[in-house]
This record gives C-alpha cells, sequence and structure tokens, in this order.
C-alpha cells in the first residue's frame, strides 16, 4: 500500500491502550477519535474484546485498539480477555499505559502490567487519566512514582472525560511512529462491523441499569438486523445471564427494565444507523455461560 498521494512523510502506526480494568481505556479512546466506538461504564471489566478505533489527519493514520483491562481472571471469559490483551503487545507500534491519578502510586495490578510491559521493545507511553479528579501537585507526585519503576518514553496527564491534554498525547504519539503507508479511507473511524457494536451498546445499557453481579454476567447476542421498511431497520437481540433470578432483574417488575434498556439502547443505534430502529430485545438464561468454551465462541470470544 503506497502513501496518500501528496502525503510525503506521512506516519501511520498501530497503538494500543492497557491498563488495569476502569482506569477510562474505552472514553480515552472515544475521545481521541472524536466518537463513541467502545462503551462506557464505571464498572471493571467493560471491555470484552479488541476494539479499533482510527483517527486519521493530514499528517498521520492512527490506529487505536483498545483492550480488555489487564486483572487476575476468575473465569474462561476473564482468561480470553486478559490474553487478548497480552497479545495485542506484540502487535503494535505504541503503548499507552494508562493510570488513573486519584492513586497514590502503582499498585499491584499497575506493577503486574509494567512487568510485560518490560518484555516488549515497543515504546510506551505513561498516560495518567482523570486528572481532574485530582490536584497538579498530586499528578506530579504520581508521575515521579511511575518513573522511578520504569523508564517510560514521555508521561502525559490528560483527562479523557474533558479531553484535557489530548492533543499533546497526540503529539506524542505521531513523535513515535515511523512513516508509512494509510491503512483505512480518510472517514472511516472503525473496522468493527456494524453488529458488534449493537451489541455493546445494549450490553452498555444494561451496566448502566443495573449492579453488583448482573453486569458481569451478561452477554448479548444479535441475531437479526434487517431493513423492515424504507425508514425502519429491525434489529432483534438477546441478552444472555446465567440465572433466572438475574433475568429477572433485567426484565424488571412488569418489563419495565428492558424496556428502559431498550429505550436507551436504540436511541444510541439509531445515531449509529442513522436510522429509525424497531429494537425487539429477549432475556435468556445460559448457565455458567462465562466458563464454557463453545458459548464464548458462539458469543464472539474466540
Amino acid at each position: 500500500m503506497n502513501q496518500p498521494e501528496g502525503k510525503s512523510g506521512f506516519k501511520s502506526g498501530f497503538i494500543a491502550l492497557v491498563g488495569r480494568p476502569n482506569v477510562g481505556k474505552s472514553t480515552l479512546m472515544n475521545i481521541l477519535v472524536g466518537r463513541k466506538l467502545a462503551i462506557m461504564s464505571d464498572k471493571p471489566q467493560t471491555t470484552r474484546n479488541r476494539i479499533t478505533a482510527i483517527l486519521t489527519t493530514d499528517r498521520a493514520q492512527l490506529v487505536f485498539i483498545d483492550t480488555p483491562g489487564i486483572h487476575k481472571p476468575k473465569h474462561k471469559l476473564g482468561e480470553y480477555m486478559v490474553t487478548t490483551a497480552r497479545n495485542v503487545l506484540g502487535e503494535v507500534d505504541v503503548i499507552l499505559f494508562l493510570a488513573e491519578a486519584g492513586h497514590l502510586g502503582p499498585g499491584p495490578g499497575d506493577r503486574y502490567i509494567m512487568d510485560m510491559l518490560r518484555e516488549t521493545q515497543t515504546p510506551v507511553i505513561l498516560v495518567i487519566n482523570k486528572t481532574d479528579l485530582a490536584e497538579e501537585d498530586a499528578v506530579q507526585s504520581l508521575s515521579e512514582l511511575y518513573r522511578r519503576e520504569m523508564e517510560f518514553n514521555s508521561i502525559i496527564p490528560v483527562s479523557a472525560l474533558h479531553g484535557t491534554n489530548t492533543r499533546d498525547l497526540v503529539e506524542n504519539i505521531i513523535s513515535l511512529l515511523r512513516e508509512g503507508p494509510q491503512y483505512y479511507p480518510d472517514d472511516m473511524t472503525t473496522d468493527q462491523p456494524e453488529q458488534a457494536i449493537i451489541r455493546e451498546i445494549i450490553r452498555e445499557k444494561v451496566l448502566h441499569l443495573t449492579r453488583e453481579e448482573i453486569p458481569h454476567s451478561v452477554a448479548v447476542e444479535i441475531e437479526e438486523i434487517k431493513q423492515r421498511h424504507q425508514d425502519m431497520i429491525y434489529v432483534r437481540a438477546v441478552i444472555y445471564t446465567e440465572k433466572e433470578s438475574q433475568k429477572g432483574i433485567i426484565v424488571g417488575k412488569q418489563g419495565q427494565m428492558l424496556k428502559k434498556t431498550g429505550a436507551l439502547a436504540r436511541e444510541d443505534i439509531e445515531n449509529l444507523l442513522g436510522s429509525k430502529v424497531y429494537l425487539d430485545l429477549w432475556v435468556k438464561v445460559k448457565k455458567d455461560w462465562r466458563n464454557r468454551d463453545n458459548v464464548l465462541r458462539d458469543l464472539g470470544y474466540e
């Protein structure tokens, strides 16, 4: 693939976002590309698959890969998530290691990730996120604590939620990339199929509306998407959970929770597809699905 015509010195590369669960990787990726592609939640382990987002400027094309939070797995789904994150590290040109500004220093989870990062030859930028929740002096102190434990190519404090300092972050990334081809068209912001994005939108709304064990026990399968009328797309989706009691919570009294989930999801899906959507939601039980290899494959966790 050739460089874009008239773009001498054009750079391109793949950038992984890694960190402990709930450090804001998905929020940062969305703000960098200017579009919601990865679901966001304050629940740990929200991201389960690697998700690709593309930022193209007149000087470079940055392909971001959002990875599941690295943690000690408790089931086969968790093992899949951690393996997915680890595998990405050897495939990219730059790694963004996210830490939280509100913390007093690196914890065991951060050190576990840094041990993995030391095994790579890939440039690493430490991104201290959520600076809107911490004083500037505290952020500086945290930067120094991390610097003592590992050498980084640079340390960039940001607030992904507010977009603070993200332009400097992009400039730092570009400075580490080599000249290369433009892999995707200018207007392309993800290589994820629409079906995968719709599945995650629905799961995001369940995460938002439920608590305790429910968010982690939920998976979504899109059974059908088709154009029913000129201005209407029909989407049938199944929300799977592991217990009948969990199903009852997701459906809610007289189906009110499921209706609320559908209303919130439909709005985002209509924005994605640019069309009116009829969203047909069902809830089913698949016992212990997070530990069943065949079910994990069927639900897209290869």
